[in-house]
């Protein structure tokens, strides 16, 4: 989200509320957002079995259903952002739709159009991760949307290499309590996972669609970072039930894409210390005494605890996301920012943006311009998420079967869900090799690399972190193209 990560991102807001209920306490930062739901996912052992209940019984079918009007499609078109460029062509919507009325769950999102013949190009679903991070914040305003948040923290430049001039692309906030997001019922804060993640974002979609009803049996992908290597494949899945249930196919769902996909629980802790060895952020010492004590079980020994420790120290303080990338540096006496290319303050700007009340108002946020809404990045779910599978592999190899294009790609500069992690559960999956590995090009120059197995193509984007779009958006859009396109 990022599907996780900017950078390291300012200590955000404290408990924020809608409609007098008290939601989650947000997360230190985006950055470590993920980390965190790893080791509790180790240490706490949450079960793993309600989601292979779910996709195996009846009860995978969505009980999604049109519910009661949220209001016209008109009453969503933002007239403009609040320091928006001049001559932006495209239309732009954002606002709520109900998921479950009964509960007054209610999720947020922010849509672009195409600027050229949107009626002829596909619908996109863009999700970040977390589990729990803001596709509104990191997605839209740091990564593939339209615009990209100045320093000033108030103001907007065009981002010339936006997704959004080759689809029509959607960015959801979602489960409830992230971002602008909300649920009437606090205790749906306490008992959110990736089950009733993946239900809700379904009715998300069902009911949006009564809204742009233009948008119906259109060439619909969904994409993402992180955590969404668990959002995507459930929802995609959830999606073809539905759609074998019923005679009318509402959502042509034709492929997925996710970055950097947090797929496999144990192969990417393994994974990533092989990537810190292969970088030479660790010393092989300690590479040895992990390869040697550590089984990257949920229990693990005292030497295997002793190992990792070792390691995470060797590394530094690096961001971990973009293992190149600088840091946030920022002057105590000025507090101006020291800018970089990608800004890696950028996090600052995102998070004093969306918490104007001027920009709210724009947005159609549930706030007032006395008491705007407080929002951030991440929703600290991590204490309440009810289910999470260790591996989404078996969902995927499902959706291999049923026909669905299916991308996996890598930045290849991330050492959270590195490159090395997203081969390895490639390998698992059994399947043979169509076109072998080659670099592919944007202007003359190798992109990155890219391997096409039988029903999934595998690519890397060379010179990327976590968040592939915000540090290489030119070859971002490039492979989004031919992703798209169905291939290099």
């Amino acid at each position: 989200m990022r599907s996780l990560a900017p950078v390291l991102l300012p200590l955000l807001l404290c408990c924020f509320l809608m409609v007098s209920q008290c939601r989650a306490k947000p997360s230190i930062d985006e950055a470590d957002h993920l980390r965190r739901f790893i080791d509790s996912q180790r240490s706490m052992k949450i079960m793993r079995d309600r989601l292979w209940t779910m996709l195996g019984s009846k009860n995978g079918r969505s009980s999604a259903k049109v519910g009661p009007k949220d209001g016209p499609l008109e009453d969503d078109r933002i007239d403009a952002l609040p320091g928006q460029p001049q001559g932006v062509s495209f239309h732009q919507y954002s606002g709520y739709v109900t998921v479950d009325a009964s509960a007054g769950r209610t999720l947020f999102y922010y849509f672009a159009e195409a600027p050229q013949d949107p009626s002829t190009k596909a619908l996109v679903l863009w999700l970040n991760g977390g589990p729990g991070c803001s596709s509104l914040g990191a997605g839209a305003m740091q990564e593939l949307g339209p615009f990209r948040v100045n320093s000033d923290g108030k103001s907007l430049h065009a981002n010339d290499y936006a997704w959004n001039n080759l689809a029509n692309v959607i960015f959801l906030e979602s489960p409830a309590g992230v971002g602008f997001s909300y649920s009437n019922t606090s205790s749906d804060y306490q008992k959110t996972g990736d089950t009733s993640t993946a239900a809700d974002a379904h009715a998300f979609l069902i009911n949006w669609l009564e809204r742009f009803p233009q948008y119906k049996g259109r060439d619909f992908f969904i994409t993402g970072e992180s955590y969404a290597g668990h959002y995507i494949p459930e929802l995609a899945s959830l999606i073809l039930k539905s759609n074998a249930a019923s005679s009318n196919t509402v959502i042509n769902l034709k492929g997925i894409a996710i970055g950097n996909a947090y797929v496999d629980g144990s192969t990417n802790e393994k994974a990533t210390y092989d990537y810190y060895w292969t970088h030479a952020l660790i010393g092989d010492e300690t590479y040895k005494a992990i390869q040697s004590s550590c089984k990257f079980s949920a229990a693990e020994t005292a030497d295997c605890e002793e190992a990792l420790n070792a390691a995470r120290r060797e590394a530094g303080n690096i961001d971990s996301y973009n293992i190149y990338a600088p840091l946030c540096q920022r002057s105590s006496s000025s507090n101006k920012a020291i800018i970089y290319e990608p800004d890696p303050c950028a996090g600052f700007y995102v998070n004093n943006y969306l918490n104007n009340a001027e920009v709210q108002k724009a947005l159609h946020v549930k706030g007032t311009s006395s008491s705007p809404y407080p929002w951030s990045f991440c929703s600290d779910v991590l204490g309440y998420w009810r289910d999470s599978p260790e591996t989404t592999l078996p969902i995927i190899k499902q959706l291999i079967g049923s026909g669905l294009r299916v991308w996996l790609y890598s930045g290849d500069q991330d050492a959270v869900v590195p490159v090395t992690s997203t081969k390895d559960s490639i390998e698992k999956l059994g399947l043979s090799v169509a076109t072998p590995w080659q670099a592919w090009y944007t202007n003359g120059e190798v992109g990155g690399y890219v391997v096409v197995y039988k029903g999934l193509t595998f690519a890397t984007v060379r010179g990327a972190g976590h968040m592939v779009p915000s540090y290489q958006p030119e070859r971002a859009l490039t492979l989004f193209s031919n992703f798209l396109k169905g291939g290099f």
